[in-house]
């Protein structure tokens, strides 16, 4: 695909632009200069045109073994990648020694640059707008990418780049996706019955599985900081995709990358640290900890990294509890197992802390790696491709209701407040992804919160479904006679 890299000194509006072009606030954009330190990449369109683009660090020069210098380095090394490249300056600043200096480190390489000045709304950025053309890398273009202006000449600039990119490869400018097909009303009830009807067809199994493996499989890495998350990515895709170094908090965006494993697609969401309330109290951590939470809502597996020498503590527990409460599936990664001080006493640990304080899911799969070593990774994706697939679970209503009638038998459920035995009539499985039940009740508000977990458990022992959050609705029916 037709791919743009933003390049630039740090605070000139990269990010801000990156999230204009996408079409949403896919970056994190603040006043503090240096916000960005990994390459996020997303799907773009500007009026009509479509094409990756590639959010980068700001260019800075610092000492080679400093964070700064890395991130500079993976910022130019996502040159090779692009098909040209977006050189953005601050035009109400001016054009800076620091911008001529990378200006100068651009012009030496093979891929076509386009200069744009950034700030451009009001007369205020004309002068940097001129101060651009003494880079001699073409004419400079003039937007405002907080206000959107400009985008119609930043399409010009970039149309001769996109024809030639089009013409080597075959495509098309300007394409769309073949739009779905119409239903006709007989068509749609037809497809409303086979859905209906589907649940109990007698060919079927009681228990099944609903995973749609022609869509990646979307996985969230949190943890705390200084956990390992990226240097776990990094070395599951092969490459030093994502920026690792012994700082603590180095991720600050939820960093996406496209992956496969074992012939399934994969999304792997890098995502910040994150640390207790009490201590966060900058406003970009915030920012950061949003993100993190919103990769989770959006998540399907969510693997929780720790640390082999400071396993489940009080932080730990809060994001397990959290990716529960959303309704994600969970596996647990020990990392950091080669230099394990006690290994024995992390593992009982950590069984002690799951049976304590996670009493609800039972059977969270735990695996222990190195990401540093390259060591246990391929048990940590047969983990969340396993996990997945009872994430998916579907099991049909006449399975359930056989269930529910063998349960009750051997234990009915208490009395009422009013003395008056609380009957479960019907059960079913209206939506899988966490699997979630609905039982008919006659008194679901008297129903002992100790009786519903005796139904969780029984469900995850008879139908396979440890591991995994599993949400029951009690619901009264309604009195046909009661007007």
């Amino acid at each position: 695909m037709f791919t743009v890299a933003i390049i630039g000194r740090p605070n000139v509006g990269k990010s801000t632009l990156f999230n204009r072009l996408v079409g949403r606030r896919e970056a994190i954009v603040h006043d503090f200069p240096g916000v960005t330190r990994d390459r996020k990449e997303r799907k773009a369109s500007l009026l009509g045109l479509e094409f990756l683009v590639i959010d980068t660090a700001g260019l800075e020069e610092a000492e080679p073994d400093s964070l700064a210098a890395r991130m500079s380095a993976m910022t130019l090394g996502s040159l090779a990648q692009a098909d040209v490249v977006l050189f953005l300056i601050d035009a109400r600043a001016g054009v800076t020694p620091m911008d001529e200096h990378f200006a100068d480190v651009l012009r030496k390489q093979p891929t076509p640059v386009v200069v744009v000045a950034n700030k451009c709304e009001g007369k205020a950025g004309e002068p940097g707008l001129l101060e651009a053309y003494a880079f001699g890398l073409g004419e400079p273009v003039g937007i405002s990418a907080e206000h959107g202006t400009g985008m119609g000449d930043l399409l010009e600039a970039l149309l001769p780049f996109a024809r030639q990119y089009a013409d080597d490869h075959g495509e098309t400018l300007f394409g769309e996706e073949p739009a779905a097909p119409v239903l006709t009303a007989e068509e749609q009830a037809a497809l409303d019955d086979e859905t209906l009807g589907a649940d109990e067809d007698p060919s079927l199994p009681p228990v099944r599985t609903e995973e749609d493996v022609t869509k990646p499989l979307r996985l969230a890495i949190v943890g705390r900081p200084n956990t390992g998350k990226s240097t776990f990515v990094n070395a599951l895709i092969g490459e030093e995709r994502l920026l690792t170094g012994p700082e603590a908090g180095v991720t600050r965006d939820a960093i996406s990358v496209d992956w496969t494993f074992k012939d399934r697609a994969i999304q792997l969401v890098d995502t910040a640290g994150l640390r207790r309330k009490a201590r966060i109290q900058e406003s970009l951590e915030r920012l950061s900890v949003g993100d993190t939470l919103n990769a989770v809502r959006m998540a399907e597996v969510v693997i929780l990294m720790l640390d082999a020498n400071m396993v489940m503590d009080k932080q730990d527990l809060t994001i397990a509890r959290l990716v529960v409460e959303e309704g994600r599936a969970l596996v647990i990664a020990v990392n950091k197992w080669d230099a394990a001080e006690d290994r024995q006493a992390s593992i009982q640990r950590l069984k002690d802390r799951l049976e304590s304080s996670l009493p609800q899911v039972r059977g969270i799969p735990t695996v222990t790696l190195s990401a540093i070593k390259g060591q246990g990774l391929d048990r940590v994706m047969d983990a969340v491709l396993k996990i997945h697939r009872v994430w998916n679970t579907r099991v049909s209503t006449s399975a359930l209701n056989r269930w529910l009638e063998h349960t009750l038998s051997k234990h009915p459920p208490p009395l009422s407040k009013s003395k008056r035995r609380i009957k479960l009539r019907y059960m079913t499985q209206p939506k899988a992804r966490p699997p979630t039940f609905a039982v008919s009740c006659s008194r679901p508000e008297d129903l002992p919160e100790s009786y519903v977990r005796y139904l969780a458990n029984g469900l995850r022992e008879d139908f396979g479904l440890d591991g995994v959050p599993i949400r029951m609705h009690f619901r009264k029916p309604k009195n046909p006679y009661v007007d």
